[in-house]
């Protein structure tokens, strides 16, 4: 966490973390405030003190995932070697979008933002940040004559996001990513991106 940002409640970080397993094991729609807190061993009026509903904690969900993308958007940012850039962004991305929790989580939080344009905000936000950031080292390697330059760069971003994201899914089953399905994706994407 940047030296600069305040440390998580840890009460609140409770809470959030009974939330995920509600979310995980009811689904969001069917849990309720009062699921959270039973799972968080507080009161209701606690829970209250530290979030104003479910949907504020969603939204604090979407803060703590844009924490966890930042590591992501620095490394394609602005990189000295866009292809290695790429390279372990696939890798490394591939690995957080297969763990279960954030397979079934992104499941779940896109079958709410369907319903609730608040939550497609917040989470929308994190992932046009990681898009861009995508965006950033695609038009860098492009400069470099090391990637093809394409008409619509986000477009190629977003499905690159996408396969990496279906692979998380896919591999729900096994619990853990498996190397052929990463470097299949890993050789997809780059015979798209080679001159």
């Amino acid at each position: 966490m940047p030296e600069n940002e305040p440390p998580i409640d840890p009460r609140k970080f409770e809470i959030t973390q009974a939330a995920v397993i509600c979310f995980l094991e009811r689904g969001y729609h069917q849990t309720g405030v009062r699921d959270i807190a039973r799972q968080a061993g507080i009161s209701l009026g606690n829970l209250y003190n530290h979030f104003s509903g479910k949907d504020a904690v969603l939204a604090f969900i979407a803060e703590l995932e844009g924490k966890e993308l930042a590591g992501y958007i620095d490394l394609l940012s602005n990189p000295d070697d866009p292809r290695a850039a790429i390279e372990q962004f696939i890798d490394d991305y591939a690995v957080y979008v297969s763990h279960p929790e954030n397979a079934l989580l992104g499941v779940e939080i896109l079958t709410e933002a369907l319903r609730n344009p608040m939550i497609a905000d917040v989470f929308g936000k994190n992932r046009n940040r990681l898009s861009d950031a995508l965006v950033c080292c695609l038009n860098k390697g492009a400069e470099a004559g090391i990637f093809v330059p394409y008409d619509d760069p986000h477009a190629v971003a977003c499905m690159m996001l996408d396969a990496l994201e279906g692979l998380g899914l896919r591999r729900l089953s096994n619990k853990t990513p498996n190397e052929n399905g990463i470097q299949s994706i890993r050789t997809f994407i780059f015979n798209g991106l080679k001159l």
